[in-house]
C-alpha cells in the first residue's frame, strides 16, 4: 500500500482513535479532533475514501475498513513505540513524549522504529554496559 502523506494519516488516526468505543465516528467528531472544518475534514474523508482505506456515505457514520484499520494500527504502534522509548531510555517526561512521538510518527523510518523497539526489548541489568551504539542510555 502507497504511503500517506502526514495529513491524511493523521486523519485516518483520528477516526481510528474516536472509532475505538463505538463502530465508526461521526465527520463532526473528526473535524473537532483535527481542528478543522466540517468542509476541510470532508476533503479529507474523500481521499481516505477513495484510497479504500475508509467508508462512509453521506450522513453516515465513517468506518475503516480492514486495510485502513491494520495501517491505523501501524501508526499507534509506532506512537507508543517512539514515546516509551523517549520516556524509558531518553528519560523525557510523558507530555513531551507523547507530543513529539504524534509528531515524528508520520515520518519516521520502519527501520528506525525496529530499532527503538529492540533497545527496549533489550535485557538490561543493573551495572551492565549499554548495548553498542547507544550512546544516550547512561545519560
Amino acid at each position: 500500500m502507497e504511503k500517506l502523506s502526514f495529513t491524511l494519516e493523521s486523519y485516518l488516526d483520528a477516526v481510528y482513535e474516536l472509532s475505538r468505543e463505538k463502530e465508526g465516528t461521526r465527520l463532526t467528531d473528526v473535524a473537532r479532533r483535527m481542528n478543522v472544518t466540517k468542509s476541510t475534514a470532508n476533503a479529507a474523508m474523500a481521499s481516505l475514501a477513495k484510497k479504500r482505506l475508509i467508508e462512509s456515505e453521506r450522513y453516515q457514520s465513517i468506518r475503516l475498513t480492514e486495510s485502513g484499520a491494520a495501517m491505523a494500527r501501524g501508526v499507534t504502534r509506532k506512537h507508543e513505540t517512539i514515546r516509551r522509548f523517549f520516556c524509558e531510555c531518553l528519560k523525557m517526561d510523558g507530555e513531551a513524549a507523547d507530543a513529539d512521538a504524534c509528531a515524528i510518527e508520520h515520518v519516521i523510518s520502519d527501520a528506525a522504529v525496529r530499532a527503538m523497539r529492540e533497545c527496549l526489548e533489550e535485557p538490561r541489568r543493573e551495572g551492565s554496559p549499554a548495548p553498542e551504539g547507544v550512546w544516550f542510555a547512561e545519560i
